[in-house]
């Protein structure tokens, strides 16, 4: 297993956010972490990085505490993608992807040519090679998310952790995000991806964890979290899991 959460609770300012979740995720892996607003899906993810320290339970990623270990080595196994990202300085794009590319970087920091050509890679994976050269605080918002999925392409790590990565990104470059982790995880690297899209985390997702009140209320196929009761109880409202004449699945509210 590369990252093990056991028995933790996290809280913040107070509060329980986290309580008692225990999950794995092992290489191969995508798991889809979806729930209701508040539910603890970002905690979750932080914890993982090693960005908040449980209250209780153990946190290992790699055989490691994430939230004591030497970040540039943790960041060689994890790279995290926020729901939110700023730069106080006018980067440019391929700039701020090969800002990615520090944990493996010595002496002066300066790109080498590996630097570069994962960089490009990451771009084109992600669509963005065209926006090379402009200015990051001048693009979309789906632009700039694109952009930071490129960084975090570019990282080169095992393990990616992302929330939300495909808010504000058209029909076609969300399904796009989706598939390529969905082929990463195939090449062996591993995915917690936190997202809102029920229907995109259906089709792509591998593995389902449903958060709700702060416990991992139901996990198992994607088919078989949005079909159960806790699903229903957490939203409100049930999920319709039907199917397109291709064969396709697809997800609703009903």
């Amino acid at each position: 297993m590369w990252l093990q959460l056991s028995d933790v609770d996290v809280e913040l300012g107070g509060r329980s956010v986290l309580r008692g979740v225990s999950a794995s995720v092992s290489a191969g892996d995508l798991v889809v972490v979806v729930g209701p607003n508040g539910a603890g899906k970002s905690t979750l993810v932080r914890t993982l990085a090693g960005l908040l320290p449980p209250s209780r339970g153990s946190v290992s990623a790699f055989g490691r505490d994430p939230a004591r270990g030497d970040r540039r080595m943790i960041a060689r196994d994890l790279a995290y993608l926020p729901q939110q990202y700023e730069l106080a300085f006018p980067f440019i794009v391929e700039e701020v992807v090969l800002l990615g590319r520090y944990a493996r970087q010595t002496g002066l920091g300066l790109a080498s040519d590996e630097d570069l050509a994962a960089a490009r890679a990451a771009m084109l994976a992600c669509d963005v090679t065209a926006l090379a050269g402009r200015r990051f605080d001048e693009l979309s918002g789906g632009e700039a998310r694109r952009v930071i999925l490129a960084q975090a392409l570019c990282q080169g790590a095992r393990c990616l952790l992302l929330d939300e990565p495909t808010t504000g990104l058209d029909p076609a470059h969300a399904r796009g995000v989706l598939e390529l982790l969905r082929a990463q995880c195939d090449g062996g690297s591993a995915a917690v991806v936190v997202t809102h899209d029920l229907d995109l985390a259906l089709r792509h997702g591998g593995t389902m964890w449903l958060i709700a009140d702060g416990r991992i209320a139901a996990r198992g196929t994607p088919t078989e979290v949005l079909a159960a009761d806790a699903t229903r109880a957490a939203f409100g409202l049930p999920i319709h899991v039907g199917a397109l004449p291709s064969g396709e699945r697809f997800a609703v509210p009903a």
